[in-house]
């Protein structure tokens, strides 16, 4: 299995939920961690916990729409990582109500939330693992875009969208060692899932961060030789 000990890190949407999760584990690896988001407060209290389990940890806040800002925050976070290997697109948004009723302003937040957050961010990392022939790209999408439901068109369609940019620059990047995997789990009790009103939480009976927390470092431990195109994260209760 692939050693991940003082490996490089980013995780986007890092100060809560599957992110602030995914940063812990990875930690837990010894892989060092800069985290990102839009709540500074939240970061700030993540890196905390990271710190405390004996890794480097580092986060920057801004908004993965804004592609200036995160072209500067990014070669910063990787000058003070000192390097990057993984790169965990966790960052992202989602609100559901009906075609008619949500907002053209909302329909476009969310798409460009998703996607094109997911797109900043990778193109900034991305010439870095090309360079040293070596990475993995980690794009959290949703059962969501694999099959739409009243009331999820733009959640749908911007996570339909993330799993078709996901495919394709995995295909694209093959040759130069990056691994590109997609994770696409079902209802999690995220702090997100919990605010929507999907899930009241109860660890008996929903996906819980910690499991997809799991299945990243799962993922990235696998031999460089094999490689998880993607995979679907389900609870065993119906």
């Amino acid at each position: 299995m692939e050693n991940l000990q003082n490996k490089k890190a980013i995780v986007t949407g890092g100060g809560r939920g599957l992110g602030r999760a995914t940063a812990i584990a990875l930690a837990h690896e010894g892989v060092d961690v800069a985290i990102t988001g839009r709540n500074e407060q939240n970061l700030q209290t993540t890196v905390k916990e990271l710190q405390a389990i004996g890794v480097k940890a580092t986060y920057a806040v801004f908004d993965v729409v804004d592609r200036v800002a995160v072209q500067t925050a990014v070669e910063k976070l990787i000058e003070e990582l000192g390097g990057i290997d993984i790169l965990i697109n966790n960052a992202g948004i989602a609100e559901f109500g009906s075609f008619i009723d949500m907002d053209a302003e909302r329909w476009e937040e969310i798409l460009m939330t998703n996607v094109m957050g997911v797109y900043n961010v990778t193109k900034m990392v991305l010439p870095h693992l090309i360079n040293q022939n070596c990475g993995d790209v980690v794009n959290v999408a949703s059962t969501a875009g694999i099959n739409g439901n009243p009331t999820t068109s733009a959640y749908s369609a911007s996570k339909f969208a993330l799993i078709g940019m996901s495919e394709s620059l995995m295909k694209e990047v093959r040759k130069n060692n990056i691994r590109v995997c997609t994770l696409i789990p079902s209802t999690i009790a995220s702090d997100m899932s919990i605010d929507l009103g999907l899930t009241d939480g109860n660890p008996d009976s929903v996906l819980q961060p910690e499991d997809f927390a799991e299945l990243v470092v799962a993922n990235l431990k696998l031999p460089r030789r094999a490689m998880l195109k993607s995979a679907s994260l389900w609870s065993t209760n119906p």
